[in-house]
């Protein structure tokens, strides 16, 4: 993958951030169930709030970007549907046999992943970190703690919410669902990071010098 070039920094973002709106806005229009559908956009409405004033501050690289808008994507279609009803988790369960949906695990995959990029990015750009097993093994953890973090809120939405929460939850009946949530976010931390880490490092350099 070619570094990015500057002109891309400066004007995908906006791109991106309008594609992610519509997408939203999209998925609210015959939303299955709209307690749920705001429980699960929630998290890209948190993201903005962060990520839009402090744009013209401090700019994530193109990467970054790229991942957090994917993941809002699949957030906007499991929210249209409800994660346990997401017709892509349909097809996979007759094509492949599984007894359930999992989309939900997509989800979770992606969830560490772009947890990963994020994470070590603000530790090589804000920390002496750099690229390495201790840079490995820091971002890793911090992804664990965060999808622990988002199952404690998942499971305190299913108890004062209804059965908008219990559709957020999404467990299908599946008492270790939690476990496997965090194991594919960590599976998802640990393969973004040995598949795009020198493709990040060349990007944050390239951020460093256009800052």
């Amino acid at each position: 993958m070619p570094d990015t070039k500057p002109s891309t920094l400066r004007h995908e973002p906006r791109v991106l951030l309008a594609v992610v709106l519509a997408a939203v806005a999209a998925s609210a229009v015959g939303a299955r169930e709209y307690g749920t559908w705001v429980l699960e956009v929630a998290p890209i409405g948190l993201a903005l709030l962060v990520l839009v004033p402090t744009f013209p501050r401090f700019r994530l690289t193109p990467l970054a970007y790229r991942a957090l808008a994917i993941a809002a994507l699949l957030i906007a279609l499991g929210a249209h549907y409800t994660y346990a009803e997401v017709p892509l988790g349909e097809w996979m369960r007759d094509w492949f046999g599984f007894e359930r949906n999992h989309y939900d695990r997509i989800g979770h995959v992606a969830q560490g992943a772009v947890a990963a990029i994020g994470v070590r990015e603000l530790l090589v750009r804000l920390t002496p970190l750099r690229a390495g097993w201790w840079l490995l093994g820091v971002t890793t953890l911090v992804c664990l703690g965060v999808s622990g973090g988002f199952e404690l809120v998942e499971a305190l939405a299913a108890a004062f919410t209804g059965q908008a929460g219990q559709d957020y939850l999404g467990t299908q009946g599946d008492e270790f669902d939690a476990q496997w949530d965090m194991t594919c976010a960590l599976f998802g931390a640990l393969a973004a990071q040995l598949a795009l880490g020198r493709v990040h490092d060349r990007q944050i350099a390239l951020v460093g010098r256009e800052a």
